[in-house]
């Protein structure tokens, strides 16, 4: 093998070093925030309503709030670049030498939403509020398309495709589809059964939340209201108001939580 030949395989073997160690940070970041959203939903159900958001904002708020809380937005803010990296690679490349076309272009959405949340934790960390929270997002992002040409359809679009990707997420989650990414032979017995028991229950969770948010922009297309369209944050509580009451949302609230324990699971043996 020739010295230039040997050059860029240890390039190529540095660069693939570096992406691994952007998508272990990148899940990281969002397995952090999972866990306190899945608290704040769990502090909801058993406690009530109350001024705390369910919802990446509400996540933020909380751990500014803690000890070192800005240092630790800023290396949250660090974590989703990161996974920004990672699955804008994903989609060049594609993802450990999978190419398919709906591969690169679902990584494509991931990129540029994980940009957008990089972007608003950065910003909240700097101390600028970092965006409207998730329901004043929605009801915004409704109204201003109902007010347009054709914007019914726009929106009802939009719950259709959060339903479908809902019930795709769950789906999947069902079929244990996951544990194709994850190295379940470094695993052992217990310890595979924690990861495909938490991977269940937390995609399934945030299935759900995906369709109720769906649910919820769909009727706000079909009644012409964006006072009808719902973020995670009212999406949780309003499973709180069904007839199982509460304990919809607690069982939820301990799915979203798993799905952030699941993410940090994935910081280690994923196969990257």
């Amino acid at each position: 093998m020739s010295t230039a030949t040997q050059t860029r395989q240890h390039r190529g073997d540095s660069a693939d070093r570096l992406l691994r160690l952007a998508g272990r940070g990148g899940f990281t970041a969002r397995g952090l925030v999972y866990v306190v959203v899945g608290y704040l939903a769990l502090r909801i159900a058993l406690l009530g309503g109350g001024s705390e958001e369910a919802d990446r904002q509400g996540a933020l708020r909380q751990i500014a709030d803690q000890p070192f809380g800005r240092v630790l937005l800023w290396l949250l803010a660090v974590g989703f670049g990161c996974m920004t990296i990672w699955r804008a690679s994903a989609a060049a490349f594609g993802e450990r030498g999978r190419k398919k076309t709906t591969s690169r272009l679902l990584n494509t959405g991931r990129a540029a939403f994980y940009a957008s949340v990089c972007w608003g934790t950065a910003a909240f960390a700097a101390g600028s509020g970092g965006g409207s929270d998730s329901d004043s997002a929605s009801k915004d992002w409704t109204a201003t398309v109902l007010g347009r040409t054709g914007g019914r359809f726009l929106v009802s679009a939009a719950g259709l495709v959060l339903i479908g990707v809902g019930v795709g997420i769950a789906a999947r989650a069902a079929l244990r589809k996951f544990l194709r990414k994850m190295d379940t032979a470094a695993m052992g017995r217990r310890t595979r059964a924690a990861v495909t028991a938490g991977g269940i229950a937390g995609n399934v969770a945030r299935g759900v939340v995906f369709v109720g948010v769906g649910v919820h922009t769909l009727i706000a297309a079909v009644r012409f209201d964006p006072a009808q369209a719902k973020g995670v944050d009212d999406t949780l509580r309003s499973f709180a108001a069904t007839p199982v009451g509460p304990w919809l949302l607690a069982v939820l609230a301990l799915g979203l939580l798993l799905f952030g324990v699941f993410s940090l699971a994935s910081v280690r043996w994923r196969r990257f």
